[in-house]
This record gives structure tokens, C-alpha cells and sequence, in this order.
């Protein structure tokens, strides 16, 4: 049953590990609304809800780590530049 159980979880954490993605850019927009940033290239990304708006500008070059869900690009961690 542990053996199971184990199995379990590694394909869980296999398959979880399998959608993140990264992505470098500069940001193009900010929609502070619906808490998204597009980047140059024209994709967008939802911002955590807990995430400071002001500490983020157009134009700043910046490295995300994200999460695809429901057609969405979900933001798990950024890299702001120094």
C-alpha cells in the first residue's frame, strides 16, 4: 500500500512539474484591474494576488517562472532587475 501510495505522489509532482514554464521579456503593459502583464512578445501573464503593483514599470526587463492553467499563464515567480 505505501509502495501505492509513493507511486502516487511521484506521478502527481511529475505531472505538476511538467507545465512550468519560464519566460524573459520586457514588460509592454501593466493592467492593474485584472492584474496582468503583457510582454513584448504579446503574451500575458496573471500576477499573484498578493503582488505590488508599484514595484513593477513598462520597459523593465524581467525573468518569470509560470504555471498554464485554464488557458491562463499564472505567475509563480519574477525577477525584477536590480
Amino acid at each position: 500500500m505505501r509502495t501505492l501510495i509513493g507511486a502516487l505522489c511521484v506521478a502527481i509532482l511529475t505531472t505538476v512539474a511538467a507545465y512550468a514554464a519560464e519566460a524573459e521579456g520586457k514588460i509592454k503593459s501593466i493592467d492593474a484591474d485584472n492584474q496582468t502583464i503583457t510582454l513584448d512578445d504579446g503574451k500575458s501573464y496573471k500576477l499573484p494576488g498578493e503582488f505590488d503593483m508599484d514595484s513593477i514599470q513598462p520597459g523593465m526587463e524581467v525573468l518569470l517562472a509560470y504555471d498554464e492553467i485554464g488557458g491562463q499563464n499564472l505567475i509563480t515567480d519574477m525577477q525584477l532587475p536590480e
